[in-house]
């Protein structure tokens, strides 16, 4: 009897590309970019220069990698933790199988109409999400938060008949399109333009052109996908390991759910009612930003008046309606954080974690009952913590080693001597490779273009092209970059293995890829407002 093979576990797959970027470093010698003050014309100005340096040749430091890839990506670890904590407290009040029993009755509702049975009213549902995160990714780069709402969304899509790969496609894939074809996003367009003397947010027209064409393209796919698996669920290559998910959402028995609102729930509607009455007179307007534009609006006030009066409403039909109205809440703080005050994971994480104590007090629990059903959502989400930590030991070995630089000059160099159109497209080949190995935007940004927008001057091709070139290249593979800590965070959430992810996604990225290739010749063989 032949055994058959098995598949790698992803921390096995992880600590195998730590070994190899270790490799890497015995095969490419040294080097580092480093800024070199120029005068040009009687006005002095930096640029970036590539010098050789003694290398670094990786050895036993693949072993103190990962106690190095824990300190770096420390922040989304700890982020994970919170969040698993603080939404384990929620769903131990069955809130959330509440809030999903009533979403599920009201698309049975809705489906009875003809126009809703030809189209599929949880299709229509779908979209509407895949757009709403498609928009955060376009506008403000949204890709740690989405994390987040995996706890959300996997649940809802399984309970729909779908599987986790659509629950992630609803939010990361969507959010992901976004951040491909980023409009405003200041992270990414707004340093590239920044560092090649663009005007920032230039190209707006075409960009949108764009993002539309990527969504459109995009969001069918995850559609396509998603009514396959409905059709025959056993076909989802995560079956086995959505076990979890049905068995979590089997738990409770709805029959038996009390509804009720305890004091200690209007004692938690009042604390907060009051601290956020508080901090609406402290910021009665907030300057929300959108791309480079910006407009003062009475956010936090309007919040406020939203959260009393659907409050009020929730508590006087049951507990459980009172913790989903904190919950949405909770995301109407987090885009207005994130907009207006530039908020990141440290606040964020605060303020899931505060969601999560408050549902725990309105649910009239005890703190050590609160303190142990924290832990528990941090066992349970341990996994996808410390995969995010081991995948930034890639990282650490490459930057060790001095050769992600070199791989970046090598790949540079190879651009001289061709056509506008191949120049652009081995550009995007360039960025594409570089984001395997940097996958941070704004640090590849102030990395390449540097280099980039000055080469294309060299043989007339558009810096706009060269930022296009960037942002294409940057966006797509994030959704299967073993170096992300975002998707690994994202996949352990999900419980998804990354050798399964991978296999559903490659498809994807191919059309992605060859898409990307496409809205990159009108930049350069034709006349596009502000290219």
């Amino acid at each position: 009897m032949v055994k058959k093979r098995q598949i790698p576990h992803t921390y096995v797959i992880v600590f195998y590309i730590i070994i190899l970027a270790a490799i890497l470093t015995w095969v490419f010698p040294g080097g580092e970019y480093f800024k070199k003050d120029i005068t040009q014309n009687g006005i002095q100005k930096s640029e970036m220069t590539f010098r050789y340096v003694n290398s670094q040749p990786q050895t036993w430091q693949v072993f103190s990698a990962i106690f190095k890839g824990f300190e770096r990506q420390s922040g989304i670890i700890v982020f994970i933790l919170m969040i698993g904590g603080a939404f384990w407290i929620m769903n131990e009040s069955k809130a959330m199988d509440v809030g999903i029993d009533a979403f599920l009755r009201f698309t049975k509702r809705v489906d009875k109409y003809k126009f809703f049975q030809y189209i599929g009213v949880e299709y229509i549902i779908m979209v509407m999400i895949m757009v709403l995160f498609s928009i955060f990714g376009a506008v403000f780069g949204m890709s740690e938060e989405t994390i987040a709402f995996i706890i959300i969304l996997v649940p809802l899509a399984i309970s729909m008949g779908f599987d986790s790969i659509t629950g992630v496609g609803l939010v990361f894939v969507a959010a992901g399109l976004g951040f491909a074809g980023a409009v405003l996003n200041p992270f990414t367009i707004g340093i590239a333009q920044g560092l090649s003397n663009l005007p920032l947010f230039s190209g707006f027209e075409y960009r949108l052109f764009c993002w539309l064409v990527i969504n459109v393209v995009g969001i069918t796919y995850v559609i396509r996908y998603a009514r396959k698996v409905r059709k025959n669920p056993s076909k989802s290559p995560v079956y086995q390991e959505d076990e979890y998910w049905r068995n979590r959402g089997e738990v409770h028995d709805l029959s038996k759910i009390d509804y009720y609102t305890p004091v200690s729930a209007w004692i938690s509607y009042a604390i907060i009612s009051i601290a956020i009455i508080v901090f609406a007179f402290i910021y009665p307007e907030t300057n929300m930003k959108i791309g480079n534009s910006s407009k003062n609006l009475p956010m936090l006030p309007f919040s406020a008046g939203l959260f009393i009066i659907v409050g009020f409403l929730s508590l006087r039909k049951s507990v459980h309606f009172f913790i989903l109205t904190l919950l949405g809440s909770t995301i109407l703080f987090l885009i207005i954080g994130v907009m207006g005050y530039q908020w990141y994971i440290m606040r964020i994480a605060t303020l899931f974690f505060t969601m999560g104590i408050f549902s725990g007090i309105a649910m009239n629990y005890s703190p050590n009952k609160i303190t142990f059903s924290f832990l528990n959502g941090v066992k349970d989400i341990l996994s996808a913590a410390l995969i995010v930590g081991l995948a930034g030991g890639i990282i650490v070995i490459l930057e060790d080693g001095k050769v992600i630089d070199t791989i970046l000059y090598k790949l540079s160099g190879s651009m001289e001597g061709f056509g506008k159109v191949t120049t652009v497209s081995i550009m995007y080949f360039i960025q594409t490779v570089i984001n395997i190995v940097i996958p941070s935007g704004s640090a590849k940004a102030a990395l390449t273009m540097p280099i980039m927008a000055p080469f294309s001057d060299l043989i007339g091709l558009s810096r706009q092209a060269t930022v296009m070139a960037f942002q294409f290249g940057d966006g797509f593979t994030n959704m299967i970059t073993p170096t992300s800590g975002v998707l690994i965070g994202v996949l352990g959430v999900a419980r998804i293995p990354y050798e399964k992810w991978v296999k559903w996604v490659f498809p994807f990225m191919v059309i992605l890829m060859i898409l990307g290739l496409l809205l990159l010749i009108p930049t350069v063989t034709m006349q596009l407002n502000g290219f």
